[in-house]
């Protein structure tokens, strides 16, 4: 990767780091597995392949718009910093506002019911595949923000944002591993939800500046 197309990886990095952040249900069920101790990296193999197919298939599908009117780019491109603003401004709220919840297992790590290997990849599947936030943030928020730069570029956005989607269920599968239940406090929650604003907000901005 040369200097000319490290801004593009970066920014796929950021953005992929930003959308994944936020606790959805893929997130949840690998803090659960975790927790558990059943089926972690299955689990997260599973998450971080279909990340990259929807990734893939967003940034070479909406590629094919680059070509159309500045409005079109303008519009896309606005929408997604809509979205993410939105996303912001509702971490921001659950930081500002904390309920106090933690994440809930039906029985201490270890000594829950088991799941086997194909439940477990069954869940898995389910929970990537008919999630539509999952659909939303990969295909269409990041195949969108990919159309700010030309080919090759876009492509190293993607393999930015792909490398994003595994640093982070790497991460938080290794989290889970070692801290495990230490990590289920509504202080962890609330430093999250702050984290997550703050990097939404600013790739928001970023979208918006390309804009001008």
């Amino acid at each position: 990767m040369n200097l000319f197309t490290a801004p593009a990886f970066f920014a796929g990095l950021v953005l992929s780091l930003s959308l994944i952040m936020a606790i959805g249900p893929q997130n949840a069920h690998v803090m659960r597995m975790g927790l558990r101790g059943q089926h972690l990296w299955l689990t997260i193999a599973i998450c971080v392949a279909t990340d990259i197919v929807l990734i893939a298939t967003g940034v070479a599908g909406l590629a094919q718009l680059g070509g159309l009117s500045d409005k079109l780019l303008g519009a896309l491109t606005g929408a997604g910093a809509l979205v993410l603003l939105t996303y912001g401004a509702l971490a921001m709220q659950r930081f500002l506002r904390p309920s106090g919840q933690t994440l809930r297992t039906d029985a201490p790590a270890g000594k829950a019911a088991g799941v086997s290997r194909r439940q477990a990849i069954a869940l898995a599947l389910a929970l990537s595949w008919l999630n539509p936030h999952a659909w939303l943030d990969t295909a269409v928020l990041i195949g969108t923000a990919s159309l700010a730069y030309g080919q090759p570029d876009n492509a190293v956005f993607g393999m930015g944002a792909a490398t994003g989607s595994l640093l982070w269920f790497t991460a938080l599968g290794v989290a889970m591993w070692c801290l495990g239940r230490h990590l289920n406090s509504p202080r962890f929650w609330r430093a999250l939800d702050a984290l997550v604003a703050l990097m939404m907000w600013g790739t928001a901005l970023w979208l918006v500046k390309g804009l001008f």
